[in-house]
């Protein structure tokens, strides 16, 4: 084995998450434990985990503190804040309540007849969470639950736009997405241009838009839930794990698929640079974007440099280097890999299997400042996952391809 190949393989070792973007950063920790949400009240940043309780950083992920006593379930799915209350949703035990950050937790379930709390939203003075058993609401901030008219009991999110609820589904009878505009009495089906999609798995709200997440790709409503049309032009995955946004920008986290984002209202999500792991949840505190791994790190990236322009600088070149994710992806027998240099330098385009091994050099020249495309052809190559990766200049960027032939 060559000294490239060692290299090679150890950055893409178990769980890829020792190398990033430049713009990424590990915070430390919190945990071993895969992070299941996020959220953010004040300066305090919290990581809901599974099988590992509550964690909170009050200074950007420098440190973490556990705080889950009182926490009965240490598989936390779903953290919500409500003034100076935190929730967190639970896999089999149902809803806690903190007043404190966290310290010390009590449970609130009282009229609860299903456990497993997957979603929490708050509209107003009322609590919603969504179980496998249907929305339960609260009015009293969780003191007692009472059971909403939700026909479909399969609840994956929930949420809220003004005085709209709109509670995304998985069950097997119904799915889709449901609109209550009178507080959950209520519920239509509201599925409208959404084709054969019945598993939504995250919701956007960004002004008077809605944006939804499902197994058949992401869509958008901009009448309230009335009618959806498809965004995904370019999109590769059918899975988002969840959806931040800041002003005009909607990010959207794929788990290794990486990390997308959307400034023209769904119309095209390019690729942006992000942890080189599972990305799961993601946050938005301050300044800086965070995104929870299925490794237990929450990594993190200042906003300006995730937002930043990348269309050109006024003479008309890339402002910065980008390696966009291959489109399309999975692929069979062809895909392109595209990317942007801001400077002219030598350049390499390499792609390698699962342990490291060279497979095919794409790109191995000197290139002028410029917009690049690159056409990869796998018809030698057995189905699976690959690694291609972009070294110009001090440069480098990894991302992920899938065969499937």
């Amino acid at each position: 084995m060559n000294g490239r190949l060692i290299v090679m393989a150890i950055l893409f070792c178990t769980g890829l998450c020792s190398t990033a973007p430049a713009q990424w950063g590990a915070t430390n920790g919190p945990s071993d434990s895969p992070i299941e949400c996020l959220a953010v009240n004040g300066n305090n940043l919290f990581a809901g985990t599974f099988r590992g309780g509550v964690f909170l950083s009050t200074n950007n992920g420098t440190s973490w503190t556990q705080v889950d006593s009182g926490l009965m379930d240490t598989t936390v799915t779903v953290l919500a804040v409500n003034g100076t209350n935190l929730f967190a949703g639970t896999y089999g035990r149902g809803v806690f309540l903190s007043t404190n950050n966290g310290t010390s937790w009590s449970p609130v379930d009282s009229g609860m007849t299903n456990f497993t709390v997957l979603s929490f939203a708050v509209s107003s003075s009322t609590l919603f969470v969504g179980t496998f058993g249907g929305i339960f609401r609260s009015t009293n901030n969780g003191a007692s639950w009472t059971l909403s008219g939700m026909p479909d009991t399969h609840i994956m999110r929930i949420a809220v736009s003004g005085t709209n609820l709109f509670a995304g589904t998985g069950g097997a009878n119904a799915g889709g997405v449901f609109l209550s505009t009178d507080n959950g009495t209520s519920w239509s089906d509201d599925n409208t241009g959404l084709l054969w999609a019945t598993q939504v798995s995250a919701f956007a709200v960004s002004g008077t838009n809605i944006f939804a997440a499902t197994d058949h790709g992401v869509f958008l409503s901009t009448n309230n839930g009335a009618s959806w049309t498809s965004t995904s032009n370019g999109w590769e995955y059918s899975y988002v794990a969840d959806f931040a946004s800041s002003g005009t920008n909607i990010f959207a986290s794929t788990g290794y698929g990486g990390l997308y984002r959307s400034t023209n209202n769904g119309i095209s999500w390019p690729a942006v640079a992000g942890p080189l792991a599972l990305i799961g949840p993601l946050a938005i505190s301050g300044t800086n974007l965070f995104a929870g791994t299925h490794e237990g790190v929450v990594w993190r990236a200042p906003l300006s440099e995730m937002t930043t322009s990348v269309e050109g600088s006024a003479a008309g070149l890339p402002a910065h280097f980008t390696l966009d994710q291959n489109y399309p992806n999975p692929f069979n027998p062809t895909t392109v890999v595209s990317f942007q240099l801001p400077v002219a330098g030598n350049v390499t385009l390499v792609v390698y299997d699962m342990v490291g091994r060279e497979v095919s050099v794409l790109v191995d020249e000197r290139k002028d400042a410029g917009v690049y495309e690159v056409r990869f052809d796998g018809s030698n190559l057995a189905s699976g996952v690959y690694f291609y990766r972009l070294h110009a200049g001090n440069f480098v960027a990894t991302k992920r391809l899938l065969l499937l032939k």
